[in-house]
């Protein structure tokens, strides 16, 4: 088959970037003709074998107007390079794709908001944006890349029922495993990462980590992903013991954790939740999180934003308590690749 990939930023950079770059990796490895249009290859070319397009950078902000730029120049190309028999897979807000997948919450989410809220160039250019994705007649397939954004896209446009496949999950590498060993009922290593710190829940975290070090007084949290000097000042009063870690190889990092503590207030996925259970770190997460579908009671835990901290933390404790299970999750990229495959088998080009 003949695959074009469409994405601002080609490479293994981010949740979304490196949902795509490895699809493609394995998509190629798999014999297909994989090309992939891009603002900016930033893959190295670590992929020799699969031919990327740069359009070049777009001025980021205003957002929606960096997604019409972006969609305009891929529309212009398009047009100057014909793709026959070729499927254009779109990971962005273009008008010219014969599958989309999802990455994040629909920006339709605003009509449970107040209405002033919508009354705003930005929120009509980003509803236009987002209609235009799932609803153009060449559309043949959306895929969400998790049961949560199924479930708010069938809300928010049921003429697309049709169209909606099920959810195709990021894939996990093979990461170290942690050793299940049993852990000092005064102590407990506990983690969190996520760069974008506040909407993962940081804020809650450390509240929760506060109260269990009262009775844990040999309690380590480690936080990865924000620079030091941005949560610098949620850790003044801290009486627990902490390490920032900034930007960091994760991959190590699990081997050292006994529990993740992921308190999202909106997280589309959440890869740092599955990478955990398939480093056999067990996981406390918040119930806003997509990849709660995964977390099955051996594996972890998943609580409401609403409940009490107390809540959290007799739920951090008892998994602690636990952390001499196995736990058992795989998800090959590999496999994910093999779900796209059989739906490509289904586009009519």
């Amino acid at each position: 088959m003949n695959i074009l990939q469409v994405v601002r930023r080609f490479g293994p950079v981010g949740g979304m970037e490196r949902y795509v770059w490895e699809l493609t990796r394995e998509l190629a490895t798999l014999g297909h003709h994989v090309q992939v249009l891009c603002e900016a290859d930033l893959s190295h070319g670590m992929l020799p074998e699969v031919q990327v397009h740069i359009l070049g950078e777009v001025r980021p902000k205003p957002r929606w107007l960096a997604h019409i730029r972006f969609s305009n120049r891929v529309h212009k190309w398009l047009k100057l390079h014909p793709q026959a028999n070729t499927i254009i897979h779109s990971h962005e807000r273009l008008q010219d794709h014969h599958i989309t997948t999802f990455h994040g919450p629909p920006f339709a989410n605003i009509y449970s908001q107040p209405i002033w809220k919508r009354l705003s160039l930005r929120a009509a250019m980003n509803l236009w944006l987002e209609h235009r994705e799932l609803c153009a007649e060449n559309v043949q397939a959306i895929i969400p890349n998790s049961i949560r954004i199924a479930d708010e896209l069938a809300t928010y446009y049921p003429v697309i029922k049709e169209k909606l496949s099920e959810p195709i999950f990021p894939g996990v590498e093979k990461l170290p495993k942690r050793k299940a060993l049993e852990v000092a009922t005064d102590a407990g290593t506990i983690g969190f990462v996520g760069k974008e710190w506040k909407r993962k829940g940081l804020p809650l975290a450390i509240d929760i980590v506060s109260k269990l070090a009262e009775k844990r007084p040999n309690l380590v949290f480690k936080v990865a992903g924000p620079p030091q000097e941005t949560i610098d000042h949620l850790f003044r009063s801290a009486t627990f013991k902490y390490e920032l870690m900034g930007e960091t190889d994760v991959s190590e990092l699990y081997q050292q954790l006994d529990l993740l503590l992921h308190p999202a207030q909106q997280e589309p996925f959440g890869m740092v939740i599955t990478e955990a259970l398939s480093a056999n770190v067990p996981v406390v997460i918040s119930d806003k999180c997509g990849a709660i579908t995964e977390v099955t009671s051996s594996r972890g835990d998943i609580l409401s934003l609403q409940d009490p901290v107390d809540a959290w933390v007799w739920a951090v404790d008892q998994r602690l308590e636990r952390a001499n299970e196995q736990i058992a999750y795989a998800r090959s990229w590999h496999k994910m690749a093999i779900d796209y495959e059989n739906l490509y088998k289904t586009i009519q080009i």
